[in-house]
């Protein structure tokens, strides 16, 4: 088994260096701010998005983005979460994932908007708090696949004013120090029963920046091991699938979960607790949002489905998004704008995207080269940038870790054009590629 010094574990999402909508008191938006580039008028239509949702004025609507492919619809959706506050739940569907063979279409969409739901529940449990002083994480072979390493454990060193102690932890514990970004000078809490870690922010006499998205806090006095207040936010799918495994036998011996039809009573018992909770005062629901793509994909029963939806009590911020115009709604004979019926059409605030400028798609690539630490040379940067405008931004942007990784393969750090030059010629764009197959279209139906 191999030991290793902990660092960072970062996972770079498509969209994980949006932070917000980047706009100024006033909600007017900024040209290149919280990650965001452009499509000033969308932004700040989703602005008042989040004051309506924030005053309570959604109710019975939902929102939907228009525009081309690769115009930011995802991310202004990301956006608007992050605007509702760091615990508010995000969940995407592409709406071709509602056609399962296993469970029903409006089970999915259930499901899907009852991930899209939190609870912040506050409960006294016994934790371990301290400063990390030390922290080394365990790896070994995949079992699965042996080019890979998984973490497997960890030892890490607690300290409060009145104690220090090395504790092992288990590998649910380590993906949990990992997942919250865990490093050494943070103070922490370890749910002692459950394993749950939060963060509480940076301890004091640490390094001082100027500007830091991390909280300072005082080194913990009293010992490791006490009693607090701890606050976790689950999802009512979380519940559903905790309750649906405790009241059925045959979930418990199979495994149950995810992929099966959750029963009514259970959601309606789950709904029960959790009224509870919130008027004893230990809950509060957290509205978060559910983002549906190609929303055209959706059928005429799921439509219907999500228009009772926005009509519960218990039902999140919903945000479709399409890049067709007119299409047929599927399940009928009927066409329509963005292949959705008249009547969903009516709840709906339209938010267009526009393709972006040159300068723009040239910002991005360079706000996706950082969060991805791919350093670009003038040239490269250049050559990316007129990609993205003959091509698709798309494509550009995901040319950056196969360039750099060239680029290191040659005993370099900083990505040159050449190295644009080469991975081009590697990976094709979506025209290249059907372009190259409709040539020998004749031969393969010989």
């Amino acid at each position: 088994m191999e030991v290793k010094k902990y660092r960072r574990f970062e996972r770079v999402g498509a969209h994980s260096h949006i932070k917000g909508l980047g706009l100024n008191d006033k909600g007017r938006a900024l040209p290149i701010a919280d990650g965001l580039v452009g499509q000033i008028p969308a932004r700040e239509a989703a602005g008042i998005i989040v004051e309506m949702i924030k005053s309570g004025k959604m109710a019975g609507r939902a929102v939907l983005l228009a525009g081309p492919p690769g115009t930011g619809k995802t991310a202004i959706a990301v956006a608007i979460a992050k605007e509702l506050g760091e615990d508010t739940p995000f969940v995407a569907i592409s709406g071709a994932e509602i056609y399962s063979s296993e469970i029903k279409k409006t089970e999915v969409l259930m499901q899907a908007m009852r991930k899209a739901i939190g609870v912040r529940i506050h409960e006294f449990r016994k934790i371990y708090e301290g400063l990390v002083t030390e922290l080394e994480i365990k790896t070994d072979r995949h079992p699965y696949n042996p080019y890979a390493q998984i973490p497997v454990g960890a030892k890490i060193r607690l300290k409060t004013k009145d104690e220090e102690r090395t504790f092992d932890v288990d590998q649910d514990i380590t993906y949990e120090l990992l997942s919250k970004g865990v490093r050494v000078g943070d103070v922490i809490w370890i749910d002692a029963e459950t394993g749950r870690v939060t963060v509480v922010g940076r301890g004091e006499g640490g390094a001082k920046y100027d500007i830091s998205t991390y909280r300072q806090v005082p080194l913990p006095e009293g010992k490791i091991l006490k009693e607090r207040e701890f606050v976790h936010t689950v999802t009512l799918h979380d519940l559903d699938i905790y309750n649906a495994r405790r009241t059925s036998i045959i979930s418990l011996i199979f495994g149950g979960g995810e992929e099966k039809e959750i029963p009514p009573d259970v959601r309606a018992h789950v709904d029960e607790q959790v009224k509870k909770l919130i008027d004893e005062g230990r809950a509060e629901i957290l509205p978060g949002v559910l983002f549906i793509d190609d929303v055209h994909m959706l059928d005429i029963e799921a439509f219907s489905f999500l228009s009772r939806a926005l009509e519960s009590e218990l039902a999140p911020i919903i945000i479709l998004a399409s890049n067709r115009g007119f299409t047929r709604i599927r399940g009928t004979d009927i066409v329509a704008p963005h292949g959705i019926p008249l009547d969903l059409l009516d709840r709906l605030l339209i938010i267009e995207t526009k393709i972006y400028s040159r300068e723009e798609i040239r910002e991005i690539i360079k706000i996706r080269a950082a969060e991805e630490n791919v350093e670009l040379s003038e040239e490269a940067l250049n050559m990316l940038t007129e990609i993205g405008v003959e091509r698709s931004l798309r494509y550009a942007v995901q040319l950056l870790t196969p360039a750099n990784i060239a680029a290191r393969q040659e005993g370099r750090e900083v990505v040159e054009k050449e190295d644009i030059v080469r991975v081009q010629k590697l990976f094709s764009d979506v025209r290249e590629s059907a372009k190259y197959l409709k040539t020998y279209e004749e031969k393969f139906l010989k």
